[in-house]
C-alpha cells in the first residue's frame, strides 16, 4: 500500500537562508496511497532522475505527500505532540491532557513563546517543504512522459503545496516562501523574507484551483489511486481559506463544488472510524494507515492502563482527556457520546466516571473515538486518520450560507440539519433561531461535538472572535493574549535572518 523511499539532493546540501537547510531528505514518505511500489533512490542527480514516469511519481510522492502522514510520531497528522489535530484542540475548550512535560502545558494554557515547542516544532520541521514542491514542480515539467500522467502529477504538487501553504497561513500567518531562482542556486546565502498576505493567499489560491481543474472529483477505495489527492479535497482546503479569509461567498461556491463530488453522510457517526469502514464515502481525505508502514497512536494516548479493551495488547498511556464541561454540553440522546466514555469498569473491577473519577477520569472523559485494532500490538494501530470529512464540508456550508445572506435561510438549517439528525437529534426548524448569532452558535457547537479531535477547533474559535476568550474561560489560563490568535515564528529563524523575517506581533 505503501512507497517508501529515501531521497538525498546532493545539489541541494548548501544552507539556503529562508531560514532553514534545504535538505530534500524524505523517509518513510506517504502516509495515504495505496499499490505504490517499494523503490530506493540514492540521490537526485538531474541527468539521471527524474527522467522518466516512475521517476516523476516517485519525486511527487516524496514532495507533496511527505508531509500528509501520520506515522508513530512523524507526519502533519500523527496523534502525538507533533499532530495538528491534536495539538490545535488540545489548545481549546474541547481536549485536555494529563501530562505535565515540558509540552502540553504551554499548549493547554496558551502559554506560547518563539523557543517554545510546538511553533518551532510545526515551522521548523514544515515550512521547507514548500520549497521542496516548488523544485519538484520544476524538476518533472521536462520529462518526456504521457501529458495527461504529468498534468495530474503536477496538479497533485500544487494542491499538496496549496494545503500546506494554508496550514503554516492559519497557524503563523504570512509565510517565507522562496522563488525558483533561490531554490536554484543553493550554493548562495539567501534570505528569503515573509511574503505579504496578499502573495501567501494568492498561491494558496492559485495551486488550490489549478489542482481543483484537473484533479478526480475522488477516489473510491477499490481504485488503484485511492489516498491521492482530489478534486473535493483541493475545494475543502480552499473553502477552508475563504472561510480564514471571511470570503463567504467563496466558500460557498467552493461547498458547492465539493457537494458534486459524490461524497455522503455514513449512517452511524461510530462507523466513521473503524477499520471495518475505513474509505468510506464520507471521507475526503484519510491518513491510510499500514502495519508496518504508516501506524498512527490515538488509543496509545487516551486510554488508562485498567480501560478494558477487546485486544489486550494496546498500549495505554493514560492522556488525553474532553473537559467534562465540553462532555456535558452534549444533548443525552446525541449518538455521538457513543465514541465518547464518561464511565468504565477497570480491569481491577472498579467503577470509574465523574463522581469517582481516580486518577483516571480526574480530568474528563475518554475521547475514544477511533475504533479498535484487534491485531494491534503496542502503541500502533492501522485504523486510518480521519483529517478531512463531508461533515466538515457541510457545517462550513451552513455557516458561510448564513453569512454571506447576513441572515439564516433554509439552505443554512438544511445544511446544518444533515449533521444534526445524523446524531439522533430531532431536526431543527428556521423558526427555531431567533437572529443570525444564534442559528452562528447553534453551527459551532455542532461542528464542536461533530469534529472533535479532527483540528477543526481553533480556526473555528478564532473566526469567531472566541479562542482566546476561551482559553481563559474553560482552560483558566493566565497567559493567553489576543496576539496568539497566531503561533510566534521560532526565534532561530529571526535571529538568523538578522532582522529580515519580522515576527509575529506580540512575541
Amino acid at each position: 500500500r505503501q512507497r517508501q523511499m529515501c531521497i538525498r539532493d546532493r545539489n541541494d546540501m548548501k544552507k539556503i537562508i529562508y531560514i532553514f537547510s534545504l535538505f530534500i531528505t524524505v523517509i518513510g514518505l506517504l502516509g495515504s496511497c495505496i499499490n505504490l511500489e517499494s523503490e530506493s533512490y540514492d540521490s537526485i542527480n538531474t541527468t539521471i532522475f527524474p527522467t522518466n514516469a516512475d521517476d516523476a511519481d516517485a519525486l511527487v510522492i516524496a514532495a507533496a505527500y511527505g508531509p500528509f502522514r501520520a506515522d508513530g510520531y512523524s507526519g502533519l497528522f500523527q496523534c502525538a505532540k507533533g499532530g495538528l489535530a491534536s495539538n490545535t484542540d488540545m489548545s481549546t475548550d474541547l481536549l485536555d491532557c494529563k501530562w505535565g512535560d515540558s509540552w502540553w502545558p504551554a499548549v493547554l494554557q496558551l502559554n506560547f513563546t518563539a523557543t517554545s515547542d510546538i511553533p518551532t516544532s510545526f515551522y521548523g520541521t514544515w515550512a521547507n517543504h514548500i520549497g521542496k514542491m516548488t523544485l519538484t514542480l520544476d524538476r518533472i515539467s521536462g520529462i518526456d512522459m504521457k501529458e495527461e500522467e504529468k498534468t495530474r502529477l503536477i496538479a497533485e504538487t500544487r494542491c499538496g503545496r496549496g494545503w500546506l501553504a494554508y496550514i503554516l497561513y492559519d497557524l503563523y500567518g504570512p509565510i517565507q516562501i522562496p522563488s525558483l531562482e533561490v531554490l536554484q542556486n543553493p550554493t548562495q546565502k539567501v534570505i528569503v523574507p515573509r511574503s505579504s498576505k496578499e502573495e501567501t493567499v494568492k498561491l494558496i489560491e492559485d495551486d488550490l484551483k489549478a489542482a481543483a481543474e484537473v484533479l478526480p472529483a475522488k477516489y473510491s477505495k477499490s481504485d488503484e489511486n485511492f489516498g491521492r489527492f482530489t478534486k473535493g479535497l483541493a475545494y475543502t482546503v480552499l473553502m477552508k481559506l475563504y472561510m480564514h479569509e471571511k470570503e463567504w461567498g467563496k466558500a460557498v461556491e467552493c461547498g458547492r463544488e465539493v457537494m458534486k463530488c459524490g461524497y455522503s453522510l455514513v449512517t452511524n457517526y461510530k462507523d466513521i472510524f473503524t477499520l471495518d469502514n475505513e474509505g468510506n464515502d464520507e471521507m475526503i481525505f484519510s491518513c491510510i494507515e499500514t502495519r508496518g508502514v504508516n501506524e498512527q497512536m490515538w488509543h496509545a494516548h487516551v486510554l488508562p492502563s485498567n480501560y478494558p479493551t477487546t485486544n489486550p495488547n494496546i498500549q495505554k498511556w493514560n492522556g488525553y482527556r474532553m473537559p467534562w464541561q465540553f462532555y456535558h454540553s452534549f444533548d443525552p440522546k446525541d449518538k455521538r457520546l457513543e465514541v465518547i466514555c464518561s464511565e468504565y469498569v477497570g480491569t481491577d473491577r472498579v467503577t470509574y466516571n465523574e463522581t469517582n473519577p481516580g486518577e483516571y477520569l480526574d480530568k474528563g472523559a475518554l475521547p475514544i473515538k477511533y475504533g479498535e485494532d484487534l491485531t494491534q500490538t503496542s502503541e500502533n494501530s492501522e485504523v486510518d486518520v480521519v483529517v478531512y470529512r463531508y461533515a466538515d464540508v457541510l457545517t462550513l456550508m451552513a455557516e458561510a450560507l448564513a453569512r454571506s445572506n447576513n441572515a439564516v435561510t433554509q439552505e443554512a438549517v438544511d445544511r446544518l440539519n444533515d449533521v444534526h439528525t445524523r446524531a439522533g437529534l430531532a431536526a431543527y426548524q428556521l423558526s427555531d433561531f431567533t437572529s443570525l448569532d444564534d442559528f452562528l452558535g447553534a453551527v459551532l457547537k455542532e461542528r464542536g461535538h461533530e469534529l472533535w479531535g479532527e483540528g477543526c477547533r481553533r480556526s473555528d474559535l478564532i473566526r469567531y472572535g472566541l479562542y482566546i476568550d476561551y482559553a481563559i474561560k474553560y482552560k483558566g489560563s493566565t497567559t493567553a493574549k489576543e496576539y496568539m490568535n497566531l503561533m510566534p515564528l521560532p526565534q532561530s529563524v529571526i535571529t538568523e535572518s538578522s532582522g529580515q523575517v519580522i515576527q509575529n506581533e506580540g512575541y
